[in-house]
């Protein structure tokens, strides 16, 4: 996963103004000329709309002129009911565009557009069915994360711009505490059990001094490289930002715990969303935008089940192979495997900083490896950071972020290390090809390189065609080669297990009606996965309902594409060819991305 910012569409008068003024929303009265003016103008004023956006793309920067840096997105009502308003506006011109008048590329522009936006307009009725502030996400962990990760510090006008943000969280603070009241009135409560996690996980974040908090220790580290400043200047800015974490982070923070406090004695236990309001149809309507597929909870759990037992026999046969006693069953074996203290690094300081370095050595490595696959590589390099420690109890295993526009960040593979007993040596190498290279890497960064599309296609992010190729990289990476120890093998089978069981504990939670301890027990009998690596991951699916569904169904879709194309075209298949129609056009929705290779293989 990383860091999503959204594309609110706007549409503008033009582009160059655009770039040169304000961020005034100009609304388009008569479709421009050219349809790709008009998606660069929609693009490029949805990112304007968003200071945050802007810092997480650094496209202004790609005009000279950075802007905006020291502002945070508007998150009040009013501002989302004028996006919608506008983006319906936006439809309307869309749809004007004869598509026998347009290219190929403009054309499938057109369908990607349309399919989101008609998307969205599925999903208005449901608004407020997302929970406001998880264990996860939300404003309480999005911005410090944020902070962190994307606000780069380079001089004096940056770094007054870091500690005008910490004046500014204040206001979204409010506007966040009016969504959760409208959600609580309408009975969209977050459960219990992850109440008094983000209870606990907050109060752990303001009871520290302020000069601890991660807030002020990232701008104290960001300084050390800022051109201009004196030690002077330095000092009195951290001083202004302690100020600004005592007297307004920490009061925002604190308020909002109290409300949290109050709604833990009313909420419940329930995990599923079947019981929010129409909370079935919201599901449904969860399954649609995350798999990009009409496909029925039902039919999804079916396969879940099918794939769980396929994917241990394949595990099975490899231990068999090791000489191990498979006659107990799955269950009993993977475990005795997960206590085996070979295959974990020392539980400490040093033990988590080799993990890092591993990590590190393996992408480097299989960049060196992929060629014979690959026509496109990305030119930008990835990184491998530790997950922030304050974040890390309750974040994924791992998850990437995409890298600057600008070129000043690479992509980034997060590693949690929280639990070591959740980082198995043998799962390493499936994990790196899943967040680097071939997986979210090569796809996002490839993306935003690529010429002559519009920008919104860069920044794509269809749940299905993103995770689905970051799962399908762990498989084409062991038919490359590059899996040969058995161990690795069942790595890389062992994450694929884990896809395949969320499609089961997903639907059993929110189709079902499992409990949260159900689904727990579920999948830890089923993986062998570290408990806090469960509980985590079951505890993310119930705030997070079907886009874990999204991993496996993108990729048996990708795999089945392959395997129709390369049936289709026999001896004159080039996987390197295949890559490049998934990978060149963005990330499609997959009945679009389907198109894409049929065309592909019947020679258009």
């Amino acid at each position: 996963m990383s860091y999503q910012f959204n594309l609110k569409q706007k549409a503008v008068a033009g582009i160059s103004a655009l770039l040169l003024s304000s961020t005034s929303v100009f609304a388009v009265d008569e479709a421009p000329a050219k349809i790709n003016d008009f998606f660069e103008a929609v693009f490029i004023e949805a990112v304007m709309d968003s200071p945050e956006s802007l810092t997480y793309t650094r496209l202004m920067e790609q005009q000279g002129k950075p802007w905006r840096h020291d502002e945070l997105d508007d998150n009040s009502r009013a501002h989302a009911d004028a996006l919608i308003a506008l983006q319906k506006h936006n439809y309307d011109v869309l749809k004007t565009y004869d598509e026998a008048a347009l290219s190929d590329s403009e054309r499938l522009s057109k369908q990607i557009m349309t399919w989101t936006m008609e998307n969205d307009f599925r999903n208005n009725k449901f608004r407020d069915h997302d929970y406001e502030i998880t264990q996860l996400d939300g404003l309480m962990t999005d911005y410090p994360l944020f902070m962190n990760g994307y606000h780069q510090v380079s001089d004096q006008n940056s770094a007054e711009d870091y500690v005008a943000r910490l004046h500014a969280v204040g206001a979204q603070f409010e506007n966040s505490m009016k969504r959760l009241k409208l959600q609580q009135e309408k009975g969209i409560i977050l459960p219990k059990f992850l109440i008094r996690k983000v209870i606990d996980n907050n109060t752990a974040f303001t009871a520290t001094a302020a000069t601890e908090n991660i807030l002020y220790k990232t701008l104290a580290k960001k300084l050390d490289g800022a051109k201009g400043m004196t030690a002077a200047d330095k000092t009195a800015l951290l001083a202004r930002a302690q100020s600004a974490i005592e007297t307004e982070v920490y009061p925002a923070y604190n308020t909002m715990i109290v409300y949290f406090k109050d709604l833990e004695k009313i909420a419940t236990n329930e995990a599923g969303v079947w019981k929010l309001p129409d909370g079935e149809a919201y599901y449904a309507a969860q399954i649609q935008s995350n798999t990009t597929t009409k496909m029925s909870a039902e039919e999804i759990h079916n396969i879940g089940l099918r794939e769980v037992d396929r994917i241990q026999g394949e595990i099975l046969g490899i231990l068999k192979g090791e000489g191990y006693d498979t006659s107990a069953g799955f269950e009993p074996l993977i475990q005795q495997l997960a206590e085996e203290e070979r295959f974990y690094y020392p539980d400490t300081d040093a033990g988590r900083a080799q993990i890092l370095k591993d990590y590190q050595t393996i992408i480097d490595e299989v960049n060196e490896t992929v060629s014979g696959a690959f026509n496109v590589k990305p030119r930008m390099g990835v990184d491998v950071q530790r997950v922030p420690k304050f974040s890390e109890k309750t974040a994924p295993g791992a998850y990437y972020s995409g890298p600057a526009l600008d070129g000043s960040r690479p992509g980034t593979f997060w590693a949690n290390l929280y639990d070591i007993k959740a980082t198995p040596k043998y799962g390493m190498r499936t994990l790196s090809y899943h967040e680097a290279v071939p997986g979210h890497h090569f796809q996002i960064a490839i993306a935003q390189e690529l010429k002559d599309i519009p920008m919104f296609r860069k920044f794509g992010g269809f749940t299905a065609y993103v995770e689905g190729w970051a799962l399908y990289s762990e498989k084409l990476a062991k038919e490359m080669g590059l899996q040969d120890d058995p161990y690795d093998d069942i790595g890389r089978l062992q994450a694929e297990l884990f896809r395949a069981v969320r499609l089961v504990v997903d639907t059993g939670m929110h189709h079902k009606r499992w409990t949260r301890d159900e689904a727990v027990d579920y999948m830890a009998k089923n993986t062998g996965m570290a408990m806090s690596d469960v509980v985590t991951e079951i505890e993310r699916y119930i705030v997070w309902p079907g886009q874990a569904l999204a991993y496996k169904v993108g990729m048996m879709k990708i795999v089945d594409l392959r395997a129709k194309a390369k049936k289709a075209l026999g001896a004159k298949f080039d996987i390197r060819t295949f890559h490049d129609v998934v990978l060149t056009n963005g990330a499609l929705p997959l009945d679009i991305l389907a198109k894409q290779v049929e065309d592909y293989a019947a020679g258009k």
